[in-house]
């Protein structure tokens, strides 16, 4: 009986691959748009690539060629993008208990820590499965971005306005992508929206990038009204309560 449980919870190596392949392919082939995006905002080829090799979170490197390309200030851009890109420590806190790697490649292994990995990597049954997903969609993500990365600039001029093509949606969007399966519970969605009400609300009045520092306030923000709105019930609950005997 136990062996035909882990049986049952076993995944096909090929499988694991598939999805890895499938996920790496799909969003390493946006990195096009941020060569393209990035190279219209004013940073050169070497700039642009180096992002991708040593940054390499999508998110991030798009939120600071696009406060750059505004006419953001610098730091502020730089700062944006650094606190978008803070989430990928926790999922390193919880890859590593999972992949359980060696620790000379634990330095290597964190370069991939993205959103993409660790999405393929989770849902895994088996360590040998995870490890499998991590690897295959870490190198063919990081491939495949910093080739389409240096097409993406080197075409940058051919394109012309990058506007007109809306390439520079195409971050964002791919981010939404994973990011809204994601949001399974209440409060999750509760707290995206009101990210995103903050950041469209506070662009005309603050500087690019600080928007999307400040929509992080949206977390403690939500998790504060709900914990008001738990003890507002139990409070109403002690008032309503009797012990046996009483109101008779």
């Amino acid at each position: 009986m136990a062996e035909q449980t882990a049986s049952l919870r076993e995944k096909p190596d090929s499988a694991v691959v598939r999805d890895a392949l499938g996920v790496g392919t799909a969003v390493g082939l946006s990195g096009f748009a941020f060569g393209v995006t990035s190279a219209g905002s004013g940073l050169s080829l070497l700039q642009t690539c180096a992002l991708s090799l040593l940054v390499f979170t999508g998110a991030s490197q798009f939120a600071l060629v696009g406060a750059l390309a505004v006419g953001g200030n610098p730091y502020t851009a730089a700062a944006g993008a650094f606190f978008l890109g803070i989430r990928n420590a926790f999922y390193g806190l919880r890859l590593s208990q999972l992949l359980a790697l060696p620790r000379a490649l634990r330095p290597l292994a964190a370069q991939w820590v993205i959103d993409e990995t660790t999405a393929v990597t989770l849902p895994q049954p088996t360590r040998r499965a995870a490890r499998i997903g991590f690897t295959v969609t870490g190198l063919t993500l990081y491939v495949l971005w910093n080739l389409t990365t240096l097409v993406g600039a080197l075409g940058a001029e051919a394109l012309g306005d990058t506007d007109a093509w809306g390439l520079d949606a195409a971050g964002p969007a791919v981010f939404l992508a994973l990011l809204a399966p994601m949001l399974k519970s209440t409060t999750e969605r509760v707290t995206a929206g009101l990210a995103v009400v903050l950041v469209l609300g506070l662009l005309p009045v603050l500087p690019a990038g600080a928007p999307v520092l400040v929509s992080a306030l949206a977390a403690p923000l939500v998790l504060f009204l709900k914990g008001r709105g738990r003890g507002a019930e139990d409070d109403g609950t002690d008032i309503g309560r009797t012990t046996p005997g009483e109101g008779r």
